[in-house]
């Protein structure tokens, strides 16, 4: 089972990631501190006595003072585990903890998963309803059909809080905005569509009606189960189906898709042949949703009609139908009003919204972290993933249908403050990460990983792979390599690429490469083929700079700056350019840019314009509109000091460059980051708290990323390598494999280096 490809990873890769660190994908996290014994008394005994009696005269209250409002629990009893089956309750948690980790990830919705071992209906609606106190929404989960139709509705007949089947209705809802867009690119009108369902199980029949909500009507869909068409009198139908039966001559899908505008497809691979996509209107519209193999590929239907509109489930092709884009903004609207349901108004609130949003122009940072000008057309009806947008727009237009059709027990009074703090929920450097990751899938490259016979680097290294962002090239000795492979359970390790010096075929053109750079700086031949031939970062930075890797990741095993000498023998900075080393923090809600923690011991007014240039630009690749602050002991003079001209210049040179971010300095950390500091000086030109920090020099740089690193509640990313004439990258002694998987990406993508 380890070696088994699941896609564009392994199992063993896949056990690996929810095995390592902890087990599992969530945890539980206090918000308030716990430090003395009088946090304590008002966590617990005594203090929390008073919330329990105004709660008890107020259940309302529970929302303020309890984390009710922002909980959803995620439910199933695993009898349709995505396309596994049943499986059963402990199967199913994985995909649960999952679900609950998407809800913080996307919409800070916390959520924890909950797997009930039965099958029986009423059993499992007992189960969940009794719970109504502790959860502000309820998102089931993998249910088989015709079950889930029963416990949904009994849950939200017995229930006053959002339940939804996410399985039927967020599926709906992302598909019914790729049909809005799709008929307004082909001059349709949903009142006169005619429509193909093949499918009918939770997922095909809630498409239907949602389909049927926003306009189209009853009698122009045709429902196909494995038996064909469902029409009035039809025998072999349950009440969920019939209820979609229409009049009609055709008794086969092949049949009903003759003259037929749209196919929406939730059934099995294959189902749909080209030869019927032929028959189809001018610019038919396909939905092919199977998973993970559609109902058609698309290339088969562009084959036969190449203007049609081709929607899958998957993330290689245009236009996925995902439903994360709706589930975790749709409850984030429904918990904010306090909504007493999930209603069909809400759920064609969001499919509109969704839809409107993929017509808008998509930001630089996403159409830049994705790597190609997503604009609406016929391959962009449905918005990227991780589009930022998502949140606000989607969470505002659910949480207003909710007050409008009266299911709100909340009230919003402005929607733009709304808008905003929905904004800053999220770190939008999360959403850019995760588009570089997918850039460097579409757009894989070879990455020569220097110290290969570490356990974490190879690691990296074979993840590097595994998700397909390209090829590794190992450097180390051969056997040595090939055993730590075989100690990792890789099932083919001969399919690594091992670039090792005794034997390598490039060491000749390299020892040449290199004599030619440093016979004039005191080195022999024999100097070189030595340094070739036993120092691992100047072999791997060789197979850089002779074109056979895109760049190169080193650093586990010698210092930062052993590191950076050994490749500066090799490869230089950019032309006029400044090397110099970036560190990101990322908190929950901010992402800050600490520069130059690497090189620079005590750069010069140009050399800090330079550095203040570049973070800028690397801060904007990732989503954020820089605000730079050249920090300083004084803030604007107090107190004043011999070191602080070089700052002032700084200033000036970026002056009179005119630069098209903010900036400003010299100035204290306080002055430069907190709201209340900055009251004091109204005449700073920076609008916000700074979100890149220019050091006065290498030891408060490095000091400050390491203790906040070490102090502080972040995620560290770095240190990242800029202004080299090949990308490379020098990890800290003591990463792990994740954060060597990460600087290898940034380089692959282009973020960096």
């Amino acid at each position: 089972m380890d070696d088994e490809p699941q896609g564009s990873f392994t199992s063993r890769e896949a056990l690996f990631y929810h095995e390592t660190i902890r087990p599992g994908k969530l945890e539980v996290v206090a918000t308030k501190p716990m430090t003395s014994q009088r946090d304590l008394s008002l966590a617990y005994s005594p203090g929390v006595a008073v919330p329990v009696e105004a709660i008890a005269a107020d259940p309302s209250l529970a929302a303020r003072y309890t984390a009710k409002a922002n909980l959803v629990a995620v439910i199933s009893n695993g009898s349709a585990i995505l396309g596994l089956g049943n499986l059963g309750a402990l199967a199913s948690k994985p995909v649960m903890e999952g679900k609950a980790v998407l809800f913080k990830r996307f919409a800070d919705v916390d959520s924890i998963d909950i797997e009930l071992a039965t099958e029986d209906p009423q059993a499992f609606i007992d189960a969940v309803a009794l719970m109504e106190p502790t959860f502000g929404g309820i998102n089931l989960e993998d249910i088989k059909a015709p079950e889930c139709f029963i416990i949904e509705a009994a849950l939200r007949e017995r229930m006053n809080i959002p339940v939804m089947h996410d399985d039927q209705h967020g599926t709906a809802i992302i598909a019914v905005a790729g049909l809005i867009n799709a008929c307004h690119l082909t001059g349709r009108d949903l009142s006169e569509v005619k429509m193909v369902v093949n499918g009918a199980g939770a997922s095909a029949l809630a498409c239907t009606a949602l389909v049927k909500s926003v306009g189209v009507p009853h009698e122009n869909v045709i429902v196909c189960d494995r038996s064909g068409p469902i029409y009035p009198g039809r025998a072999d139908v349950d009440q969920w189906k019939s209820a979609h039966a229409v009049e009609t001559d055709a008794r086969s899908l092949e049949e009903a898709l003759k003259g037929a505008d749209i196919f929406l497809g939730l059934s099995a691979a294959g189902a749909l042949k080209p030869e019927w996509v032929e028959h189809m209107a001018d610019k038919p519209i396909i939905f092919a949703m199977a998973n993970p193999v559609p109902e058609i590929m698309p290339d088969e239907a562009k084959a036969v009609r190449p203007d049609a509109i081709i929607a899958t489930g998957r993330s290689d092709f245009p236009n996925q139908v995902n439903n994360v884009l709706g589930f975790p903004f749709i409850f984030r609207g429904a918990l904010d009003v306090q909504a007493t349901t999930i209603n069909e108004e809400m759920k064609v609130a969001a499919a509109q919204a969704i839809a409107q949003l993929a017509r808008e122009r998509v930001p630089e940072e996403v159409a830049s972290a994705y790597g190609r000008n997503h604009k609406f057309g016929t391959d962009y009806i449905i918005p990227a993933p991780f589009d930022p947008r998502l949140i606000e727009v989607v969470s505002s237009a659910v949480a207003k249908a909710a007050m409008d059709s009266g299911v709100a027990q909340a009230q919003i009074e402005d929607f733009e403050q709304y808008r905003l703090a929905l904004r800053s929920r999220l770190n939008p450097t999360t959403a850019v990460l995760a588009g570089v990751y997918n850039e460097a899938k579409n757009n894989p490259r070879r990455m020569v990983f220097a110290e290969a016979e570490e356990d974490v680097v190879l690691r990296a290294a074979i993840q590097y792979r595994d998700f397909g962002y390209g090829e590794p090239i190992l450097v180390g000795r051969t056997k040595a390599v090939l055993d730590k492979l075989h100690q990792l359970s890789v099932s083919d390790p001969g399919g690594f690429e091992i670039q090792n010096s005794a034997d390598s075929e490039h060491v000749p053109a390299m020892v040449e490469f290199l004599y030619k750079r440093l016979q004039r700086r005191g080195y022999t031949e024999r100097d070189v083929r030595r340094m070739v031939n036993q120092e691992r970062n100047v072999f791997a930075a060789l197979l850089v700079a002779l074109g056979h890797g895109h760049g190169m990741i080193s650093g586990l095993t010698r210092t930062f700056a052993q590191t950076a000498k050994e490749i500066n023998r090799v490869i230089d900075p950019k032309p006029d350019a400044l090397p110099f080393g970036i560190h990101m923090m990322i908190g929950k809600n901010h992402t800050t840019f600490l520069a130059d923690t690497t090189i620079n011991e005590r750069p010069d007014a140009d050399e800090l314009a330079i550095i203040a240039r570049e973070t800028a630009a690397v801060a904007r690749r990732m989503g954020h509109e820089p605000r730079v602050a050249f920090l300083s002991y004084s803030t604007f003079g107090n107190p004043s000091g011999q070191w602080l001209g070089k700052i002032r210049e700084a200033v000036a040179i970026l002056d009179r460059e005119g630069c098209d971010f903010e900036y400003e300095g010299e100035m204290a950390p306080d002055a430069a980051l907190n709201p209340n500091v900055m009251k004091l000086y109204p005449f700073s030109r920076l609008s916000a708290p700074a979100n890149v920090l220019i050091m006065p020099g290498l030891q408060s740089a490095n000091l400050s990323a390491k203790l906040l690193r070490e102090l502080g509640a972040n995620t560290t990313v770095g240190p990242m390598l800029i202004g080299m004439e090949k990308p490379v990258q020098i990890v800290p002694m003591t990463a792990a494999a994740p954060d060597v998987l990460t600087l290898a990406v940034l380089s692959s993508a282009g973020i960096v280096g």
